[in-house]
């Protein structure tokens, strides 16, 4: 897996061909032999360096085409969105029934796009001693009711709970799925000495550096510097899995997900087609490449 792009959520990131062009609206009719298109990018730090090669492998297939590309979390994605600010909002978490109520409400009829899988690998510091954790004890150290790790088979030391910020979509499925174990009814919130970091990049660091540290990133971003746990679920809390595209492909692994693109309305013109591209064979290799699993 080559290394991926480090990309800080709200830089401006623009492939442009010759001189710039006008921003198009969502559902506009512009095909992709015009000159001058541009598509506005935004959302998910999951997908933004996988959307930023997207976006780079497009300018060479259709020159014409420009394509901006933010982060900032899924939460700020579809909020441009529903704003009439972007024209893609990237997600790595369905829409809320909120966003779409304020879309609708808004006059929009947004569309939703499975782009790619990944899982969300759960990391400690390699020199933790800790090789595998059921949900259960994902879901108690999370809510504060585990704190030390010698209660999981570690040794003496205090865990210290990594996340990322609220606007995540990754700290939204996080909590909904281990948390608070897949339960709608449960309201279980992170333990409150959790610590909420900005981006992918610095759960890395910081459980990289700490040796009490846990936190938890999509698989694109773990490197080697940190040690994946394996993980079991709640049917078969003797069987630990670890992440891989194959363990996602097969469903063996619990923590997973689909990620997102939604648009304002029905895509056509350059929306559409760049979309089409991206399901497309070769757009899935460079999901392969960055470490996250093709739809396809």
């Amino acid at each position: 897996m080559r290394k991926v792009l480090i990309v800080i959520g709200g830089i401006l990131f623009l492939l442009l061909a010759g001189c710039s062009g006008r921003s198009q609206e969502a559902g506009s009719a512009v095909t992709p032999s015009q000159n001058n298109a541009y598509i506005e990018n935004k959302g998910s730090d999951t997908i933004v360096n996988l959307a930023l090669a997207w976006a780079e492998a497009y300018q060479k297939v259709e020159p014409g085409v420009s394509i901006s590309v933010t982060g900032g979390g899924s939460g700020t994605g579809l909020t441009a969105l529903v704003n009439k600010t972007v024209d893609i909002a990237n997600a790595s978490r369905q829409i809320s029934p909120e966003e779409l109520a304020s879309a609708q409400a808004a006059g929009l009829d947004p569309q939703e796009f499975v782009i790619a899988r990944d899982a969300i690998a759960v990391i400690v510091n390699p020199e933790n001693p800790v090789e595998h954790l059921s949900l259960e004890q994902l879901s108690k150290i999370y809510r504060g009711e585990i704190n030390n790790w010698s209660e999981v088979g570690g040794e003496d030391r205090p865990i210290v709970r990594l996340s990322r910020e609220t606007n995540s979509g990754t700290h939204v499925y996080f909590l909904d799925a281990v948390v608070r174990l897949g339960n709608s009814q449960d309201k279980a919130i992170f333990s409150r000495d959790t610590l909420l970091l900005p981006s992918s990049e610095g759960i890395i660091a910081e459980v990289r550096d700490n040796p009490n540290a846990i936190g938890y990133d999509g698989l694109g971003y773990v490197t080697s510097e940190v040690k994946m746990v394996a993980v079991s679920g709640l049917e078969h809390p003797d069987d630990y899995v670890l992440p891989s595209a194959a363990t996602v492909t097969n469903g063996t692994y619990v923590i997973s997900r689909s990620l997102y693109m939604y648009t304002q309305n029905p895509p056509v013109g350059a929306i559409k087609d760049y979309l089409d591209w991206i399901l497309s064979p070769d757009a899935q290799k460079i999901v392969v490449d960055l470490g996250f699993v093709p739809v396809k």
